[in-house]
């Protein structure tokens, strides 16, 4: 019996979603990008997930587009690709999307991994960019967001030798949270994920919002939209001794 593209597993208002094609490196092919954007928006509107950890089954996290698919489908990749952007279902994705890096994560991953919000890899993870191998354009963000995360001359090193960096390389460069070994990813991850979900959602979702919104502005936008924002909700909250938090002693 064939198996899920995608596997997904709710417990204690975190959900965790496997990519599940292990034979293949995790390829998105066409399932697995349309179960990865059904999946998302399912769990946007589930009132009982507060937080989302996104994987990888067997040893990487994705490889990226599935090549071999679209060398077969005798369509452009514009014509497989543009109507399925996963990138685009995890920016519209109002709940944090923590990434949990297993092993190889690579071009398209890479896209995937630098739209969510938190990364943790494994000490096992490796990363690349390979647009400039096959002579594809990146088209879900990568050839900006990298730029803007490690500055531009460290992304042309990357983007234009198209050479594999490694998970401490990543931490370094703050591509990603942290490195943890192996066997510590996912209880790292879960544990990341309890701590988020253990405060009020609408909280959690707002300060998300508020985040992406200013990082998108220049900073001086970006502080105006924070003090408006901040003016109009504050507005309505009062707080009393009965909701602040207790001292610890």
């Amino acid at each position: 019996m064939d198996q899920p593209p995608v596997v997904t597993a709710i417990e204690a208002h975190c959900a965790t979603v496997v990519l599940n094609r292990p034979e293949a490196l995790n390829a998105l092919s066409r399932a697995v990008r349309l179960a990865i954007i059904e999946t998302l928006t399912r769990l946007d509107a589930d009132p009982s997930v507060r937080v989302v950890i996104l994987t990888g089954a067997g040893r990487a996290f994705t490889a990226g587009l599935d090549l071999k698919e679209l060398a077969a489908s005798g369509q452009n990749v514009s014509a497989n690709v543009d109507t399925e952007n996963v990138v685009a279902a995890i920016e519209r994705f109002s709940k944090p999307l923590i990434a949990a890096v297993n092993g190889v994560c690579v071009t398209g991953g890479l896209e995937i991994i630098l739209a969510c919000d938190i990364v943790i890899a494994s000490d096992a993870a490796r990363f690349a960019d390979t647009h400039v191998k096959i002579g594809v354009t990146p088209g879900w963000g990568l050839s900006q967001r990298l730029s803007r995360l490690i500055g531009v001359h460290r992304a042309k090193e990357l983007s234009l030798s198209a050479r594999f960096f490694s998970a401490q390389e990543a931490d370094a460069w703050g591509v990603v949270n942290c490195v943890v070994p192996a066997e510590s990813l996912m209880p790292r991850a879960v544990e990341l994920a309890k701590s988020i979900a253990q405060w009020p959602p609408e909280n959690v979702k707002a300060m998300k919002s508020i985040i992406d919104q200013g990082h998108a502005m220049p900073l001086g936008a970006a502080l105006t939209m924070e003090a408006s924002t901040a003016s109009r909700n504050n507005a309505a909250v009062a707080l009393t001794p009965s909701v602040l938090p207790a001292r610890k002693t």
